[in-house]
This record gives structure tokens, sequence and C-alpha cells, in this order.
């Protein structure tokens, strides 16, 4: 990229809501072009997702209830960054809280903003493999509604053309780990 870029110059920030995982804030900005616009932004602290990977090969997912679309998603792993949190401590805790399996090998995939056009949340992206499936797992956290789903890439890979409810994170994590997974 040759030109250079000028940022939107910061009039005043607003916080509308402080909350347990995010806070709502409107920003008025002036643009490079001298017009002035409020802008909504979600904060976030940003995620992590496991695609865990059976020693087998099959993959495994959760089936999750969520309010925001009022269904159940086909989902893997994942769980908020605690502020000052590791993200890959982060995942290490909800695999095993959300599926009951650990992992003794961990493959950092990359990060990528989840939906840019309202928030500044990251989803850190990890493989997991060498599972072990846990004596006795940690409790779900108790406003989760998780079933355990195992499938091999090719059936989630037909899922996700099929239309069916698979969430964005993870179906972009899953191409992301495409190239490790085998069958």
């Amino acid at each position: 990229m040759s030109e250079s870029y000028e940022p939107p110059q910061l009039l005043k920030q607003n916080l509308l809501y402080r909350g347990r995982k995010f806070n709502f804030e409107v920003n008025r900005l002036r643009l490079p072009n001298r017009a002035e616009g409020d802008w909504e932004c979600i904060r976030h602290p940003g995620g992590s997702l496991a695609i865990p990977v059976t020693s087998e090969g099959k993959l495994v997912l959760v089936r999750q209830y969520r309010f925001s679309v009022q269904r159940r998603l086909l989902e893997f792993p994942a769980g908020t960054v605690e502020v000052g949190e590791d993200p890959e401590k982060t995942i290490r805790r909800e695999i095993e809280e959300e599926t009951g399996y650990t992992a003794q090998t961990w493959k950092p995939l990359g990060r990528f903003p989840i939906a840019p056009g309202y928030s500044d949340e990251y989803i850190y992206a990890f493989l997991a493999q060498d599972l072990e499936k846990l004596e006795h797992p940690p409790a779900q956290d108790i406003d989760e509604d998780i079933e355990v789903v195992l499938m091999t890439p090719e059936q989630l890979e037909q899922a996700i053309l099929m239309g069916d409810a698979v969430d964005g994170k993870s179906i972009s994590s899953f191409f992301l780990a495409r190239s490790f997974l085998t069958s």
C-alpha cells in the first residue's frame, strides 16, 4: 500500500454500558475528509478457541444454545480471555470445562477479528491434539447449555456447506486448521 493513511480524529468517547463480558460505546469521529459522525463499538477482551482432534482424527465440537440467535449452534470450544490472561491459558481451561478433554499438544493457528464492523474482538485459534478424556472433568459453567459432538473433518465441512447452524468463528478456525487435519 503506497499511499499514507490518516486515521479519523476521536472527538468524544461515550461509554453507554459496562458489562461482565464487554462494554458498549459510541464515539464521535472526524474523518480525514472533515465529515463527522458517530460510530458504535463493542469493546471485548478477545476470545480463545480450540480445534480439538482425537487420536482417531475426530473433531470435538459443542452444540450450544446462543440467546442472540435463539438457537443451538455447532461450535468449537471457546471462551473469553480474562483481562491480563494469556489466550492459551484461557483455551486450556475452556476445553476442559466444555468438553471434558485435555490436550497435550497445542499449535497456535493465529488470530483474527470476529466482527470488525462493530467490535474490536479478536479470536485466538489453537489446534489441540493428543487429547485425553478427563476422569473427573470440571463442572460446566451454570449459564451454559452444552452438548459434546464428535465429527470427522469431512462431516463438519459438509455441515458448513449445507448451511447447518455452525458459528462463524468455528468456520474460520476450521479452515485455518484444515491443512493439519487428517481423517
